[in-house]
């Protein structure tokens, strides 16, 4: 999982950030470097990674090259893979564990990986705080919304292809990751797992988003009540695309780096 860490080496531990991005992203999709670099000037250390069947490789981090990989993830297989990343993270094997506060690690989560995020936090006692991004209240993307003679068909195939509107390519979905969701309902029920967390969330939306539409984070606020609810007029990226070729962030990207970094810092 190719991973990169952002933090100012000045000798003393820091509290660790770990973002986790989602369906159809990847860990630098829109220059996400610069929101790295704002987490670190505010005195963590950022860990940004891509999760091991995003469609990604080490070698093209940025394109989706390995679509078979792409085909066969699922949820159980992200919620194993930032398990090992905040392992690693707190192991003596990392070369950067002297700047680490393995004592105070939050965790952010876009859209899909927002999902995730929630039921990490839920299993993993480690985690202290969390913020979401656009995400999702269940673990249903991209197939919620098929009607049941998709299902059905994707069932009897067992594959079906979602097209990449910024790539153009038709991504398969074999359906494994059906089955996975059907195996693991309990321990994907995103709705039971943020009302047992008991450490501070912040739930961030954009009002105009079309991917995600802002009544999921309405949802996951009525399932936690101590979770405090963020909401500007943005869509799903919150004003970024990518490549992000300019030297600035969005002013809505910009409102909710502010709002996450004075949250974790509080």
């Amino acid at each position: 999982m190719a991973t990169d860490i952002f933090f100012e080496d000045d000798g003393k531990q820091k509290p660790v950030v770990v973002y986790a991005h989602g369906f159809n992203g990847f860990k630098d999709w829109g220059n996400f470097d610069m929101i790295a670099e704002r987490f670190a000037k505010a005195g963590f250390l950022f860990v940004k990674f891509n999760f091991s069947h995003n469609g990604t490789t080490p070698e093209q981090p940025e394109s989706f090259a390995d679509l078979e990989a792409f085909g066969h993830n699922n949820y159980t297989i992200q919620l194993h893979d930032l398990g090992l990343m905040i392992d690693w993270l707190c192991s003596t094997e990392n070369p950067h564990c002297s700047a680490i506060d393995a004592e105070n690690i939050s965790l952010i989560g876009h859209s899909m990986g927002g999902g995730i995020s929630i039921i990490k936090t839920a299993e993993d006692s480690r985690i202290k705080k969390l913020a979401t991004w656009a995400s999702i209240s269940e673990c249903k993307t991209p197939w919620g919304n098929w009607p049941p003679e998709k299902i059905d068909e994707w069932k009897r195939t067992g594959v079906a292809f979602y097209l990449n509107g910024r790539t153009l390519q038709n991504m398969p979905l074999y359906y494994q990751l059906h089955q996975d969701y059907l195996q693991h309902k309990d321990r994907l029920d995103i709705e039971q797992a943020i009302g047992r967390i008991q450490v501070p969330i912040l739930i961030c939306h954009g009002t105009q988003d079309p991917a995600v539409p802002v009544a999921s984070a309405y949802s996951l606020a009525e399932w936690q009540s101590a979770a405090q609810l963020f909401t500007l007029q943005s869509d799903h990226v919150f004003g970024r695309s990518h490549p992000w070729q300019h030297a600035y962030l969005p002013a809505a990207m910009e409102v909710i780096v502010g709002k996450t970094i004075a949250f974790m810092l509080a």
